[in-house]
């Protein structure tokens, strides 16, 4: 079986990967680095007899370099005919052994990764095919055109949802000219003009040994998962890791955008640059959002906005780290008519709580919230797959999960209200909402940031 995942699909693992806590004794995390470059996380679990295997590259599409859109079509493709066999071949070979492949891609990484029994005939059946969709790719002409029809229906969908315009807007205004502003599935206009040449180049540019995470989740040993690491990666090119991105520029003012839209509800959507993964500041940026508006309907969000003011079924706020600083974002949805009020809530409780921080009660509950929730999150190798490659991917200590406990509890009221003070700034926010509005209304700082 072949699963493509869109990025509406898997961004909440992302983003909730700095929404979670820890195991008291996370699982033991081994590192190594294949023969050709590619560095190996592997955690044995012996308990089923399944593995899994995810190749994560610096392949997302703060990578496109100009041509929007082009590493996640390349990515899409990659199960879509590899070496001899097409892709309904490669859906039958794995198929056969009751393996699962799945693709997907964000802005900073793409990945490939499968699930099969740890028997010897599945487990080299899916290493093979999962080889060759990494290395040797086909992508054939009448593939390229299926898949650019599939993304261009997606992102005509898109046009026709006030919250996928209201998202890509406010990343293209926070962002400007960094490659984070631009949506990993590109515009229309972009998507029309791929070439299969610059498919191609874009996998020899990127898809190469040095510029790899492997990880790998089951029941296998030491010496049998650095067999399968050496496998898959064997016939990659070493070649380099990505460069280094540029710098994510500091909003200089507040930014407000409203786009007219036929319905029913205003959805509106704040943010500005948060931070990145590995920051000094994460724990008390963590700890404290998910008292202002991480944590649900139990937050101070959802307490002003919802439960006394009924303005809005859920609202939210979120930090998604990336190699760069990546969003710190509020949204909601509410009636057209209490717009207005909602984003004026939506502000003065993110201002209130920046000048105020959370009370003792606040920070006691919120510690006991996340670290009492997270055995839950890695109940499955699958699951576990999924940490490892963010964690070799960011290039986080290998003790990270054993220690995020301690670290969640040792955050205090004046880590939080300072580290909320310094780097976020409610007179900076960019500001979209998308609605129907009674008069036309200006795009006020289009161009503002």
């Amino acid at each position: 079986m072949v699963v493509k995942v869109k990025v509406t699909q898997i961004i909440l693992f992302f983003a909730g990967f700095c929404l979670t806590s820890a195991l008291l004794a996370g699982p033991q995390i081994q590192s190594w680095q294949t023969s050709n470059g590619a560095r190996v996380l592997f955690v044995e679990s012996p308990e089923i007899p399944m593995v899994d295997v995810r190749i994560v590259f610096d392949a997302g599409s703060a990578r496109d370099q100009g041509t929007q859109g082009v590493t996640s079509f390349t990515n899409s493709l990659l199960s879509s005919g590899a070496g001899k066999w097409s892709a309904q071949e490669i859906a039958e070979r794995l198929e056969h052994v009751g393996a699962k492949l799945e693709t997907g891609s964000l802005r900073d990484m793409a990945w490939v990764s499968a699930r099969t029994l740890s028997t010897q005939d599945a487990l080299a059946v899916t290493l093979e095919t999962l080889a060759k969709i990494l290395a040797e790719p086909r992508f054939d002409a009448d593939e390229i055109e299926r898949e650019r029809q599939s993304i261009l229906a997606g992102l005509l969908q898109d046009e026709q949802s006030p919250g996928s315009v209201g998202k890509k807007r406010l990343y293209e205004l926070v962002y400007g000219s960094h490659p984070y502003a631009a949506d990993p599935e590109g515009s229309r206009q972009s998507v029309e003009s791929i070439s299969r040449e610059t498919i191609i180049e874009t996998h020899r540019r990127l898809y190469v040994a040095r510029n790899a995470q492997v990880a790998i989740v089951g029941a296998v040993d030491r010496g049998q998962a650095e067999s399968i690491a050496e496998q898959l990666t064997a016939n990659l090119p070493a070649g380099e890791p990505a460069p280094p991105l540029p710098e994510v520029e500091p909003l200089q003012r507040a930014v407000m955008e409203r786009i007219s839209f036929p319905s029913t509800q205003s959805h509106l959507y704040l943010g500005q640059p948060g931070m990145r993964r590995g920051d000094t500041d994460y724990f008390p940026l963590y700890v404290g959002n998910h008292i202002l508006g991480g944590s649900g309907l139990v937050s101070l969000l959802s307490d002003e906005v919802r439960e006394k003011r009924g303005l809005s079924y859920s609202v939210y706020s979120y930090f998604l780290p990336m190699r760069q600083p990546g969003i710190f974002q509020l949204g909601l949805q509410t009636k057209n008519e209490q717009a207005d009020e909602a984003l004026k809530v939506l502000t003065e409780t993110l201002a209130r709580f920046i000048q105020t921080g959370p009370s003792e009660a606040e920070l006691k509950a919120a510690k006991q919230n996340i670290t009492g929730g997270f055995p839950l999150r890695i109940a499955s190798n699958s699951k576990i797959i999924q940490y490892l490659s963010v964690i070799g991917f960011y290039d986080l200590p290998l003790d990270y999960l054993d220690r995020f406990t301690e670290r969640v509890e040792a955050v205090t009221r004046e880590q939080i209200q300072d580290a909320f003070k310094r780097r976020i700034d409610p007179d900076r926010l960019v500001t979209v909402q998308v609605g129907r509005f009674s008069e036309p209304l200006a795009q006020a700082g289009k161009n503002g940031n």
